[in-house]
């Protein structure tokens, strides 16, 4: 893979970096439970009232929950499930399936933006070396947009690595969007559905939305190493 990073930094360095964003991302999780959290304890067994309470906020809530999506993206070891059953059970299932997509758009959007102009290097903020050198199946792909869609649409690939990665090939970052948009909404709407199903209360409904996602999620995990496999031969 192409390298265009032009202000290599030491091991020192990355790290302060690692930790800056690590804090700035528990800073926005303090207010996520101020906001969120406490009302949520509090009226955990009436979900309708958590409802009237987050609506009662307008764009505030919504606001925080937006910014922790796009900081989860960019901070790419953080898992995006949890944020996402979270935005469910907070907004419905419509709203928080915009907000977590619109969050995922200006996410991806700022990471391939960083990685076309820092390059290779700016990935192991994140990534060991040996993750990034398992991506090389990648590069110069002459079905590359196809295959992008493919591992973003199956369950358990690990997206926010592929979002990374992506800015190292010659995709262009509007198609990047579009397709990896489209291919992550079906994984992105079964946990909000799940989260949905819970700020209901329908909890068996959302035992089985969650098992469901588990499943196809392992499978999804086989499917993957499968492909990596068959790449890296050829």
């Amino acid at each position: 893979m192409k390298s265009q990073y032009h202000s290599p930094k030491s091991p020192k360095a990355k790290k302060i970096i690692a930790v800056l964003l690590t804090l700035l991302y528990l800073a926005l999780c303090g207010m996520i439970f101020v906001y969120v959290g406490k009302p949520f304890l509090t009226f955990l067994d009436q979900p309708e009232k958590f409802r009237q309470w987050i609506d009662a906020r307008g764009l505030t809530g919504q606001a925080v929950f937006f910014l922790m999506i796009v900081l989860q993206v960019f901070v790419a070891f953080i898992p995006g499930e949890p944020l996402e059953i979270a935005a469910g059970y907070a907004f419905g299932w419509l709203g928080g399936t915009l907000i977590s997509v619109l969050g995922v758009i200006a996410g991806s959007t700022l990471v391939f933006l960083f990685i076309r102009k820092y390059g290779t290097r700016a990935l192991e903020l994140f990534f060991s070396p040996e993750k990034i050198r398992s991506m090389k199946f990648l590069q110069n792909t002459e079905r590359l947009k196809s295959l992008m869609f493919v591992l973003f649409l199956i369950p358990g690939t690990p997206k926010d690595l592929l979002t990374y990665i992506a800015g190292l090939t010659p995709i262009r970052m509007s198609d990047f969007l579009i397709l990896s948009t489209v291919a992550r909404l079906p994984s992105l709407i079964t946990s909000i559905v799940g989260g949905s199903a819970l700020g209901d209360g329908e909890y068996f409904t959302a035992a089985i939305v969650f098992a469901v996602t588990a499943s196809i999620s392992l499978l999804g995990l086989l499917v993957y190493s499968k492909i990596k496999q068959h790449k890296t031969r050829t």
